[in-house]
Parts: C-alpha cells; structure tokens; sequence
C-alpha cells in the first residue's frame, strides 16, 4: 500500500497512473484530450529515461573488464575501515586506502583469491574478493636501501654536516650575525637547518673553500 492510499484511503490519480486499466474512470469529458497528452508524455519520458540509462550502460561496459590475477603476483589489499585498526593500529585519519603487498597463493572460485598475510595479521581470514586486490608492479626504486649509522655504547650517533647550502644574515639590535645553512647527513632537504657561521668553521672547514 503506497503512504498517499493508506493517508487518504484512496489511489492516487496521477499521469503515472492514469494508464492501469483500474484507475481508467473519466470524470469530465472535457479533460479527456488532456489526459491523452498526459499518457503520451508519461510514454516519452520512460523511453527517453530507458534510451538513457541504455546509453550509459553501453559507456560503462565498453571501460569494464575482468580482474584476474596470477598465482605468485604480488597484490595491494584494500582494506575496510572495520579491519583497518586491526591491520595498521592507527586512528581513522591516518589508515591508508591499501597495504602490502602480498603474494598470491591460490585462487578460490572465480572471484577470490588466498593472500600470504604476515603473522601479524592472522587473525584475518587470508581469502579476499578480487575487488580488494590491486596489481602491483616491482620496480627496484620502491626498495629503500638502510644506511649504516655510527652507534656507540650509549646508543647516540654524532651528527656530521655534508653540504653547504646558503648564506644569509641575521640582523640583531646592535650586530649582525653570519648564518650558514647545512644539509646534515641521514637526513633530507625539508631537515636542513640554519647554523651560526662561524661554529660551522670550526668544526666543519672542509665546508667550507679557501
């Protein structure tokens, strides 16, 4: 029962409608060429709506095709914001969108796949819908490569300086003092910082040319 039939106890009479044979009942003759330009309309706009939703289909499926995926390939795993905590252990804001990737050890059916998960995460049932699953393609540039670090007994490390960057002053009150900005090592651009002059001299002069 529609909400107007159970509120007002009666069908509603509209363009939609009018063409069931039970609500054909013409209550004033002059209104039948209206009601025919009606039914007319009603005809257009479904089949301009079915010629549409034809149009789209046609787009979508030209641009779809079937994932599939190779025992031994190397996928990303999509994963929910309900297993996301379990995988990362991070709030909401900071889950990623995939991680891994895993190998591919066996294909179940013909839309799942069994992953080889760490033992981190075994709780997680190691099955996955091929939508979860995104190609990975190795490149060499993707494995970073650890640097050595110099730790002594106290586990510190000394910091050494390994290029000049810039210059520039820094006006005080009453004097000017000389800054010099140092890329440091183990570290990247965005960590450079900004040293007084003359303290660089001192323990760094091959920094600087004769």
């Amino acid at each position: 029962m529609a909400p107007y039939e159970a509120l007002y106890g009666r069908k509603c009479r509209s363009p939609i409608c009018w063409d069931e044979v039970c609500e054909q009942k013409i209550l004033d003759p002059t209104a039948v060429p209206w009601i025919e330009e009606a039914r007319e309309k009603v005809k257009l706009i479904r089949q301009r709506i079915q010629t549409a939703q034809s149009r789209q289909k046609s787009y979508k499926d030209n641009r779809r095709k079937d994932l599939e995926f190779a025992v031994g390939d190397q996928d990303f795993l999509k994963i929910t914001p309900l297993k996301a905590s379990l995988i990362t252990g991070k709030g909401k804001k900071l889950q990623p969108k995939f991680v891994g990737p895993y190998k591919i050890l066996q294909r179940v059916g013909n839309v799942a796949y069994r992953l080889e998960l760490p033992p981190s995460l075994s709780r997680i049932h190691n099955i996955f819908h091929v939508l979860m699953l995104k190609k990975y393609h190795p490149d060499p540039s993707h494995v970073l490569q650890p640097e050595n670090i110099g730790i002594d007994e106290a586990l510190t490390y000394e910091e050494k300086s390994i290029k000049l960057l810039d210059h520039k002053m820094k006006g005080l009150r009453n004097k000017r003092i000389p800054l010099v900005k140092i890329l440091w090592r183990n570290h990247g651009l965005e960590e450079a910082t900004w040293e007084v002059e003359e303290e660089i001299r001192e323990k760094y002069p091959d920094l600087f040319p004769n």
